[in-house]
């Protein structure tokens, strides 16, 4: 039935092959038949050779060519969504429009800042979060080696919420989603119940919430878990039958897999609670008990899931923090 309705609207899902098994598979690229001609991608995929190559196939394979490409909408400014837009600009002459919302744009953008010159920031937030000085380097070095995955974007404008997005046989509207980045967009197409998620929700995978630290390194700046309920919420309320996700293939019944991840996140916090019932923890030591084998590859996102669930308790009233300057310790609240 998906395949049937995306057919009928021109729109082509390409799987492309990414190194993260905590995706949930490799990452689609959806080239939508544009009005007025030639190919419009919401996302590109990673920069990596195989990830280019795997692109290239499946649009030949489908008698497409990204020299067609006239636009593209980078739903979020994670290296498995843009790393590869620059790369198809410029394999389509150039002048390709690259679209993101404003509040990912200095993720994606070549005049954004770069991650070693965050990484100072973030070393010492983990820090205060208990995180061991000596497991950083490697923390840095991982997330270091997945940046060089992608290629920063010449020149990016803003796609904004209740934007409409006209293509070829269908139109959608542009719904600003934040949470699993604070400037992660999808597109709805409300006459044919279509929802292009990207890793708002997918059928099989919780999206993680990643630490977001201001421009000035401050902490608080935004809570992922706190803004993705919300937002996630606001998904559910919408009549869709088809979920077109960032990874794996199109599904139905969204409102039980947003169900089920709701109830998820729930059982995880009673974790926590449990806890810190036996006194006040630091990030990392609420990250230990949740994910006592976790290694220094994957350390960064657990501490981010361990907080973005603190945060959520926190704004709950549940849980509070203890700031002595060098250490955040969480405690129940009294």
């Amino acid at each position: 039935m998906a395949e049937e309705l995306l057919e009928r609207l021109g729109i082509h899902r390409i799987p492309v092959p990414v190194p993260f098994p905590q995706a949930g598979g490799p990452v689609n690229v959806y080239a939508i038949e544009d009005q007025g001609g030639g190919l419009a991608l919401f996302d590109a995929g990673l920069g990596s050779e195989e990830a280019r190559a795997a692109l290239e196939a499946g649009f030949r394979s489908r008698g497409l060519a990204l020299e067609e490409v006239r636009r593209i909408v980078v739903s979020h400014g994670h290296v498995d969504h843009y790393g590869n837009a620059q790369a198809v600009v410029e394999r389509a002459g150039g002048a390709v429009p690259v679209l993101a919302h404003a509040a990912d744009r200095g993720k994606i953008a070549a005049d954004g800042p770069r991650w070693r010159d965050l990484a100072p920031r973030y070393g010492a937030h983990l820090l205060r979060l208990g995180v061991p000085a000596e497991t950083l380097a490697d923390m840095a070095a991982q997330v270091d080696r997945g940046m060089g995955l992608a290629r920063r974007v010449t020149r990016v404008g803003d796609v904004a919420e209740g934007a409409v997005l006209r293509f070829r046989r269908f139109e959608a509207e542009v719904l600003h989603m934040p949470g699993h980045t604070p400037g992660l967009v999808c597109l709805h197409d409300a006459a044919h119940r279509l929802f292009l998620a990207a890793d708002h929700l997918l059928e099989k995978v919780s999206p993680n919430p990643v630490i977001e630290l201001g421009p000035g390194g401050e902490d608080g700046f935004f809570r992922p878990l706190v803004a993705y309920l919300s937002s996630v919420a606001r998904l559910r309320a919408l009549e869709v039958d088809w979920v077109l996700p960032g990874h794996g293939p199109p599904f139905s019944g969204h409102r039980k897999v947003i169900d089920d991840l709701v109830a998820f996140y729930g059982r995880r916090q009673a974790r926590i609670a449990e806890a810190l019932a036996r006194g006040p923890l630091t990030g990392h030591e609420v990250t230990q008990a949740l994910f006592p084998r976790v290694g220094p590859r994957d350390l960064f996102l657990a501490v981010s899931e361990a907080v973005a669930n603190l945060e959520a308790m926190e704004t709950r009233g549940e849980v509070r923090r203890d700031d002595d300057g060098a250490r955040l310790r969480f405690r129940l609240a009294a």
